[in-house]
């Protein structure tokens, strides 16, 4: 049975039509990817789906499945500023509290019943205990700090008010929100924003063995590439369905356009040669036959023609590269920073050729944008140097765009950077990046990321730079430009070919990214910084860094930055009871956990249950580490999903021997 249907939805803004006869079905555990170009209707069709913002269809239905709940992440998050960030991620779990006072009233009014009344309540105590444990058990507390820590939110900030977060903070908190509350249906708009590389990996790993059903809006290539198994593309208000991941999208997709253009030149040709016959005969002998003719081709061409396959318009995107820079690009020695006492980085030494291309990756704050702006001078280091190779042409994208005069038009701030400084080059430019007409003259201000974002990348195109440095350039990118992007920088970093005042220049690139696919597109080269100081030059791509390491990150989602287990060394375990006691008042000690259905099992018992669910979980982890298992995507996520279950039994094992540990 579907959990979402939406059939025939049509709806329109004005005169514009949005949504022109959407329809889509999610089954339990499907895991649905869409796709399209920026404002083509994407998140208004999700917002519809998860009953958000007001909006009604023109016509059509959605629906969704009796009982299930669909859980949608906005891009404006609802949460308490006068909560701590802990405690707001706590409110997710409303109802697994409602249904632990429950399960508690259930468990004493058994303590007293006989006959039918008990079985009753028996029944009603076993359904209570499977709804409790799909939503996380009695491990409450370690099921929000994996979340959260999962997410790359750090014990640090879980006493900060929520007011007092930043936005990054605030939107990964309302993720962690939204998985923590577990809805039959995910409706994700964009949920990597916010997140760095390990916080991509670990949403990756959670996803993948999600039991509900997840229709995703993402850009992120990687993302729908190891987590969904159909994708929609939404397509001039309609949506077009490819079964399997992105790169199988691709291929499908452009055996479909070619398809399409086939049929439609094979169709066109025909009724040409038609057209033709009807004029050479309309006049004479065969008049009535070439009548006769005219009508059927009219009626063909009103009911059965096919419509010309849909060009959307693309970036016209080719960086002009300047002339040739020195040998060296950058060379730093021992560069290191430090803020407030706390170390960013140090010790980096490193040789940035002519033709290198470097990308640069590390958690958020680790130092990536400050080292960046080391190398090119614009900020002193507080040990060691880096020095700029002569002739060299910077440009230089800024993740935030600070350095844009936003009161200028997009015409007025491409104008300068053309080669005759002319309007019309600047218009033409413009034009190139998909602004025209009125958008041509708007003010920088009043644009959407994306454009603002299209904006600087065309002034980097026409000036002329043999070294490029771009900080997050596909974070406000449909998937179309950033393909076009990387295209572009590949192009732009070609060996140097011919020879002598002939031979063509080549540029270098820095690209500080999230975007894995296209790091391990165009780079060669990593810089690695680990967030806690170091960092680490890596000659090789991406995909060849995450196989040294034995497996993404994603498979030690668990660990990262866990609690430390209980040791269970034999004094411990001797102090464990065997017997409940009364829990601690409100003025002294912890309160008493909450019994779990382990709390009548021995000791021993309990013992060797965690040592084989523990050897379990290593095999596993041993086994997730083979890089070729790791390439081989159905074999990990069989193996990723056991590792799950597997942890989901230790947890509640873990969380009742910590119970009698602190009891004792």
């Amino acid at each position: 049975m579907a959990l979402v249907s939406v059939a025939n939805l049509i709806l329109s803004f004005g005169d514009l039509r949005v949504l022109d006869g959407v329809n889509l079905t999610l089954e339990a555990g499907q895991h649905v990817g869409m796709v399209g170009r920026n404002g083509c209707g994407k998140s208004t069709l999700l917002k519809l789906i998860g009953n958000r913002g007001g909006l009604k269809p023109d016509s059509g239905h959605v629906q969704l499945a009796r009982g299930a709940k669909a859980g949608y992440l906005t891009q404006d998050p609802d949460l308490n500023p006068e909560n701590t960030l802990r405690q707001e991620a706590g409110t997710a779990l409303a109802e697994l509290d409602t249904l632990h006072k429950e399960i508690d009233q259930v468990s004493h009014d058994m303590a007293e019943a006989t006959g039918d009344e008990l079985d009753r309540l028996l029944k009603r105590y076993e359904q209570l205990e499977v709804k409790m444990h799909a939503l996380g058990g009695y491990a409450t507390d370690h099921l929000i700090d994996q979340i959260l820590h999962g997410l790359g939110l750090t014990d640090d900030v879980f006493d900060v008010k929520v007011r007092d977060l930043s936005g990054g903070q605030k939107g990964r908190l309302a993720l962690g929100k939204l998985l923590l509350s577990h809805p039959d249906v995910l409706l994700l708009d964009e949920p990597t924003n916010h997140l760095d590389i390990a916080g991509r990996q670990w949403l990756e790993g959670f996803l993948a063995t999600y039991s509900g059903a997840v229709l995703m809006v993402s850009h992120d290539r990687w993302v729908l590439d190891r987590v969904v198994t159909k994708i929609y593309e939404m397509e001039a208000g309609r949506l077009v369905e490819y079964p399997g991941n992105y790169q199988k999208y691709r291929v499908q997709r452009a055996e479909r356009q070619l398809a399409q253009q086939r049929a439609f030149d094979k169709q066109q040709t025909s009724m040409k040669q038609e057209a033709a016959f009807i004029a050479r005969y309309k006049a004479g002998q065969r008049a009535k036959q070439a009548k006769g003719r005219e009508k059927r081709l009219d009626r063909f061409k009103r009911d059965d023609a096919l419509e010309r396959p849909i060009e959307f318009d693309t970036m016209k995107l080719r960086f002009k590269v300047g002339p040739r820079s020195s040998d060296n690009v950058i060379i730093t020695h021992e560069l290191g920073v430090e803020y407030d006492k706390r170390k960013l980085f140090d010790h980096l030494s490193v040789t940035i050729k002519r033709g290198d291309t470097i990308g640069i990756i590390g958690p958020n704050g680790a130092g990536k944008s400050t080292v960046i702006r080391c190398m090119l001078g614009e900020q002193e280091s507080t040990q060691g140097h880096a020095k700029l190779g002569s002739q060299v042409n910077v440009g230089h994208y800024k993740q935030t765009h600070e350095h844009l005069n936003l009161s200028l038009t997009v015409m007025e701030y491409l104008r300068p950077i053309t080669v005759n400084q002319l309007e019309q080059e600047a218009r033409d430019l413009a034009g190139a990046f998909l602004f025209s007409g009125d958008s041509q003259d708007k003010p920088m201000e009043v644009l959407s990321g994306g454009e603002r974002s299209r904006a600087v990348l065309a002034g980097l195109v026409a000036g002329g730079h043999n070294l490029l440095v771009l900080d997050e350039p596909t974070n406000h990118l449909d998937i179309s430009s950033t393909e076009r992007l990387e295209e572009a920088l590949r192009q732009f970093c070609e060996p140097a070919a011919g020879y002598g005042a002939n031979k063509s220049p080549e540029g270098t690139l820095l690209i500080i990214s999230h975007d894995r696919m296209l790091l391990d597109n165009l780079a060669t080269q990593l810089l690695v910084f680990d967030g806690e100081g170091g960092v680490k030059h890596f000659l090789g791509t991406y995909s060849e860094y995450i196989q040294t390491q034995g497996a993404d990150a994603v498979v030690k989602d668990d660990t990262v930055q866990a609690a430390p287990k209980p040791t269970k060394s034999k004094t411990a375990k001797q102090k464990a009871p065997t017997k409940t006691e009364t829990p601690k008042n409100a003025k002294g000690g912890k309160p008493q956990r909450k019994k779990s259905r382990y709390s009548h099992m021995s000791q021993s018992k309990l013992d060797a249950m965690i040592e084989k669910t523990e050897a379990k979980l290593a095999e596993l982890d041993t086994l997730l580490a083979d890089p070729e298992v790791y390439q081989d995507g159905r074999r990990f996520s069989e193996l990723h999903d056991e590792r799950e279950k597997v942890q989901a039994e230790l947890t509640p094992l873990e969380a009742e021997w910590a119970r009698r540990a602190d009891e004792g």
